[in-house]
């Protein structure tokens, strides 16, 4: 009996580490699809659309247009995040996710064939922001979903660790976006503003199909559905959630600012250093190589949290970040090539991936199964809203005047000090067992 018994012992946790495992591919490849979808419109928002998208006139106005339609999708964000969190609290993570994933790759595949300025005057950029407006709904509820998944599937004590392969994705769609963009970088100007700029959408298709097919082959988590099963999920898990975990919205919402320094360094960054005379190509390979080895540092950063906590590895983390954006704009003014390749690999797979790598995992403990789709995907999207108007806010503070970098990088600074207040605020949930995380919900 007792070898019977630790026989099927050892079986329950093969099948549960299975199971964990799918649901980090999972969560893994709608990451890289989300952020190769959003990485080659910051891309093309940052070098191209300003060109093709809208009417000829002052270069710095038509950029500002161009990264407002950028930031339009954060607006979308917030919505998102309240449809797709009440689907993924009421009928399920799984179906949710895969409505979520196919609405992001249809939106970014169809960008890729609108018509430009010339051909259809104001309808064009009108119809980018439309699309723009279902990949911003989309990215409100995707990462929330795939870590909620991958943080109830996984073993005990390792839920940072396996929440971070959502990031991981994240990484390697950036650089999956980089590459595809390489080409079209060394594209003849006229090239690549008629057509070289839409295969990296319409490549998009390859990632969706992936990850579609592996989302198709999950299964619910079992806490999820033991509510389920029990009826014991609530009606409104939005109004629930504002309800019995107010404070825990909030701390999310501040550390979410954190995400500000990725999407400034991604979209304002690159612009910026084009203008000072870097080529593009150059910064597209420094993304690349800061975010190869992010996709295997942030794993190693969030088994560092299952083992010492989640709030000290994601201060240090933010406050390096804080700090070295300072360094990255110094160099980049300077126009020091392997100075812009140190200084931004220490941000990405360094500082910024020490609190980015714990956040799927320490947001989704902060609330209870029954709303921590809602919780998280909301709280999320507060910061990430800021974040995406923040090349815009660079942009006019910085202007034509190329050496002023500084208002750029004090916005960071300040973002990352907003972000260790929301971590200095919320509980440690490392060592908490996964059925009393969060507060009660009847």
């Amino acid at each position: 009996m007792t070898n019977l018994a630790s026989g099927s012992a050892v079986s329950a946790s093969e099948y549960q580490l299975k199971r964990a495992r799918k649901a980090a591919l999972a969560a893994f490849l709608g990451g890289a699809l989300e952020y190769y979808d959003f990485f080659i419109y910051a891309t093309a928002a940052s070098l191209v659309f300003s060109r093709i998208f809208f009417p000829a006139g002052d270069p710095t106005v038509a950029l500002i247009a161009s990264f407002a339609t950028f930031g339009v999708a954060y607006v979308a964000r917030p919505f998102g995040a309240v449809v797709f969190g009440h689907l993924g609290d009421k009928i399920g993570r799984k179906n949710t996710l895969v409505l979520t994933l196919v609405l992001m790759g249809s939106a970014t595949f169809l960008i890729g064939v609108l018509p430009d300025f010339t051909t259809a005057g104001y309808w064009a950029p009108a119809l980018l922001v439309v699309l723009r407006l279902m990949q911003g709904l989309s990215a409100g509820a995707e990462t929330a979903g795939a870590s909620a998944l991958s943080t109830e599937e996984a073993p005990e004590g390792r839920r940072g660790f396996f929440a971070s392969f959502a990031m991981s994705g994240i990484s390697a769609g950036i650089v999956l976006a980089s590459l595809a963009f390489l080409p079209v970088a060394a594209m003849s100007e006229a090239e690549r503003l008629a057509w070289g700029w839409r295969i990296p959408f319409w490549l998009s298709v390859v990632v969706l199909v992936v990850a579609y097919l592996v989302r198709r082959s999950l299964e619910e988590p079992e806490v999820f559905e033991e509510k389920h099963d029990h009826g014991e999920l609530v009606k409104l898990p939005f109004a629930k959630m504002f309800k019995t975990h107010p404070a825990q919205f909030f701390q999310v919402a501040l550390m979410s600012f954190e995400t500000v320094t990725n999407t400034f360094m991604q979209s304002f960054g690159l612009a910026y250093a084009v203008s000072v005379g870097v080529p593009a190509s150059t910064m597209l390979w420094v993304s690349i190589l800061g975010n190869v080895i992010a996709i295997a540092s942030q794993p190693l950063m969030a088994w560092l949290s299952d083992r010492f906590g989640r709030r000290p590895v994601f201060i240090a983390g933010v406050l390096g970040s804080g700090a070295m954006i300072f360094v990255y704009f110094s160099v980049i003014s300077t126009g020091n090539i392997p100075m812009i390749f140190l200084a931004s690999t220490l941000i990405t797979a360094g500082t910024y991936s020490m609190s980015n790598a714990i956040y799927p995992a320490w947001f989704s403990e902060l609330f209870n199964v029954k709303v921590r789709y809602s919780g998280m995907a909301i709280g999320l999207q507060i910061g990430i809203l800021c974040a995406g108007f923040t090349p815009l806010l660079g942009t006019a503070l910085v202007g034509a005047e190329k050496a002023n970098w500084g208002p750029a990088a004090w916005i960071v600074a300040a973002s990352s000090l907003l972000a260790v207040a929301g971590a200095v605020w919320a509980r440690e949930t490392h060592k908490t067992p996964l059925r009393q995380l969060g507060n009660p919900v009847r």
